[in-house]
């Protein structure tokens, strides 16, 4: 209760905030004034103020990135198979064979399998390939100043803000996605902020070396609950006329949630999930909504607590539903 409360204040605070930095009728040079007077009241240093956002610029591309609704999504077997290919795959191997050591010990340390942590990687970034090369600060500087999702970002910079006055994140290296996202798992601040960690003790908390994006992305994972040797999907069969109510086709909240012998009823060969019985799961329909022309039943998965918490990381049914392809992959491998 006394969190939600916090959280809810922050909050509020946060909302008075951006209405105060409110961009429609302000320069972004007048805004950026304005936002460095509210980061001097959250208890950021001037110093930092200063050095920091000296520079800062608005990034007309990066609304443009924000803005952009593509016309053509593939489908989520095209979707998958892409982001798990065998290249995909001997990418992930040579990186563990490079530092398996250190792998294997922050996977015993954070009782984390080291197969989601390659998966979580490959599909991030390619296994560091594409970190992205915008001026993070700039970003979401531009961000907080649109009004689409300013009070969101905003906090995100305040809190990016504090890590540099800290001296946890060095501010030079800042260069990543569009959104804000940096480092070889594509933590946001307030995900380095509560997660990240110095695992190699040199008192900088660096995204875009093994070590210590690794021991980040493990402590994540660990922390919000995954269990390991458990599943993450099974892809099923569905039988005609199963209502509505069960097939989600969001990522945002799923629903109606059973365990799998109360959903045996809806699938084709119901006996093979027998071993499923007792287990808490939900069903998935990802092309429905976003293929055009799809069936309301194809594909079709049972998804679990796991695969529930690889949404937390990313909101998209397909994201985890590839990361979870690559890490039974690596297993097959490993």
């Amino acid at each position: 209760m006394a969190k939600f409360i916090i959280k809810l204040i922050f909050f509020l605070q946060l909302s008075l905030f951006t209405n105060s930095l409110n961009a429609s009728d302000i320069s972004f040079k007048n805004w950026l004034e304005r936002f460095k007077k509210v980061a001097l009241s959250e208890g950021v240093s001037e110093g930092t103020i200063t050095d920091v956002l000296s520079n800062v610029k608005f990034l007309p591309k990066v609304i443009e990135y924000d803005r952009y609704q593509p016309e053509f999504y593939e489908d989520t077997h095209t979707y998958i198979n892409k982001r798990t290919n065998n290249k995909k795959v001997k990418k992930g191997l040579i990186l563990y064979s490079k530092e398996k050591k250190l792998i294997n010990q922050i996977e015993n340390k954070f009782l984390v399998e080291k197969e989601l942590l390659l998966a979580l990687m490959g599909i991030e970034t390619n296994f560091g390939k594409y970190l992205g090369k915008m001026d993070i600060i700039s970003s979401l500087a531009t961000l907080s100043y649109d009004q689409r999702r300013s009070a969101f970002f905003t906090g995100e910079l305040l809190t990016l803000l504090k890590l540099i006055d800290k001296k946890i994140i060095d501010k030079d290296i800042l260069f990543g996605s569009w959104a804000g996202a940096f480092g070889n798992f594509q933590f946001m601040p307030s995900t380095i902020k509560n997660y990240a960690i110095d695992y190699n003790n040199n008192s900088n908390i660096e995204l875009k070396k093994i070590e210590d994006s690794f021991a980040s992305a493990a402590n994540y994972i660990n922390k919000i609950g995954w269990k390991t040797n458990s599943p993450c999907f099974l892809k099923i069969d569905l039988k005609e006329g199963v209502p509505k109510k069960y097939l989600n086709t969001s990522a945002r909240s799923l629903k109606n949630k059973k365990k799998v012998k109360h959903l045996k009823k809806f699938l084709k060969r119901p006996d093979i999930y027998s071993s499923y019985d007792n287990m808490t799961a939900a069903i998935i329909t990802p092309d429905k909504d976003i293929i055009p022309g799809s069936s309301t039943l194809k594909p079709a998965y049972l998804v679990f607590n796991n695969y529930e918490l690889i949404l937390k990381w990313n909101r998209s049914l397909r994201f985890a539903l590839a990361v979870c392809t690559l890490k039974d992959k690596f297993k097959n491998e490993i």
